[in-house]
């Protein structure tokens, strides 16, 4: 049934792990962005699969397996209806990072010095690393985008950039995992593919919260993982064009993702099932399945407008308090705070908010080049979501000036 209202106190209440104390505290979870909490229906999933369910998929034909591969594959359907593309364009990896790496491995063949791959400086390392690997291995030059001083991308100077170095392949991110600044993307594809570059983005922060239509975004690739959208972890998701899946090369070998083995030689599955290979983690795929029940069971519209007001309030409050540095842009972000307390070292700022039952993020958050350019080390970041309140919010604010008493 659809959730025609949205009703935080139902909503919260399908997540046992937020009915908690911490350090005699009730909790405050301000990590979504590291990971998400998962809703009793996803618990329970996993749990019934490994109870009734367990057999492995597309290898048998007794029940158990039959059944088993059914749901396996039913939720690639649901994934693929989600993002409004086809099945087979979506493949199941252990996460985003494998998912970028293994379509780095497949392009290695196509790449030489003659060819550039594009980046940003707000990408997670994960969408830099794979690109510095494969430069040095093929010769192609790795190029960044330029950053305006405050973190944000300017549009039209990045276009035009694009124009100009008409790189082989953009690999970009939807939303910054640090600042949860929304990169504005249309316009970078659309000149992208006047130039005949590939285009990858990462959408590990953007999947849950704007739920992209991958048709109409016209990327070739897309990431996203399942822990971040409610589901469990070891999981993530590589959207691929289906010709662009089948033309790059297979990125691990063995049982599953062949076709016909010899020998001397082998031929393998079209995508996606060169990519699945071995003994896939199934109650994850059904775990994720759940989640997505769960969530195309709300108003999405509701939710965005929901997070919104909610980071709209927390910002506003935090602005407001002596001392505090807001690296986020306060704009186009998908509800995190990326904040500094004066010279204050952000560890210690989170572990004291921790003694309050308030779980933040303190670190480089694997950005450090992001950090190299705002000229700092490390910052406190609060991620919102639609299972936080503005209770939580005035407890946040309320424990954050609290431990800058402490401090001072």
């Amino acid at each position: 049934m659809t959730v025609l209202e949205f009703d935080i106190n139902k909503i919260r209440s399908d997540f046992p792990t937020l009915n908690q104390t911490i350090n005699g505290c009730p909790l405050v979870y301000l990590d979504s962005a590291a990971t998400s909490q998962k809703p009793q229906s996803v618990i329970n999933a996993i749990t019934e699969f490994y109870t009734s369910q367990n057999a492995n998929v597309h290898r048998g034909r007794h029940s158990l397996s039959e059944q088993a591969t059914n749901l396996y594959e039913q939720a690639r359907d649901k994934m693929a209806q989600y993002f409004n593309v086809f099945s087979n364009e979506i493949v199941w990896t252990k996460g985003a990072t494998e998912a970028i790496n293994l379509v780095a491995n497949g392009l290695k063949k196509r790449l030489d010095k003659s060819h550039t791959i594009m980046i940003s400086p707000l990408e997670h390392h994960a969408n830099i690393v794979p690109w510095q690997i494969v430069s040095q291995q093929t010769g192609a030059k790795l190029v960044s985008l330029p950053l305006n001083k405050n973190g944000t991308l300017n549009t039209l100077e990045c276009c035009e950039f694009i124009k100009q170095i008409r790189p082989t392949l953009l690999a970009i991110t939807q939303v910054s995992n640090t600042l949860g600044n929304i990169t504005d993307l249309s316009p970078l594809i659309r000149v992208a593919k006047e130039v005949n570059s590939l285009v990858l983005v990462d959408g590990a922060q953007g999947a849950l919260h704007l739920k992209p239509d991958l048709r109409k975004l016209n990327c070739d690739f897309y990431v996203c993982s399942s822990h971040k959208m409610l589901g469990p972890t070891g999981l993530g998701v590589l959207y691929g064009r289906y010709e662009e899946l089948n033309a790059l090369d297979i990125y691990q070998s063995g049982g599953e993702m062949i076709d016909k083995v010899y020998l001397t030689h082998s031929t393998y599955r079209p995508a996606p099932a060169k990519f699945e290979t071995g003994t896939p983690n199934i109650s994850g795929v059904l775990g994720f399945s759940a989640a997505l029940d769960y969530l195309n069971e709300l108003d999405h519209g509701k939710i965005q407008r929901y997070e919104q007001k909610l980071f709209n309030y927390a910002a506003k409050e935090l602005v407001m308090i002596e001392g505090i540095t807001i690296y986020s842009n306060l704009s186009d972000n998908i509800g995190t705070l990326c904040f500094n307390f004066n010279n204050e070292h952000p560890y210690d700022l989170a572990t004291l908010l921790d003694g309050y039952g308030v779980a933040v993020r303190s670190g480089h958050h694997c950005t450090q080049p992001l950090m190299a350019h705002l000229g700092v080390n490390g910052t406190v970041r609060a991620s919102l979501t639609f299972y936080n309140t503005f209770e939580d919010v005035d407890i946040f604010i309320h424990s954050l000036k609290k431990c800058i008493a402490l401090l001072d």
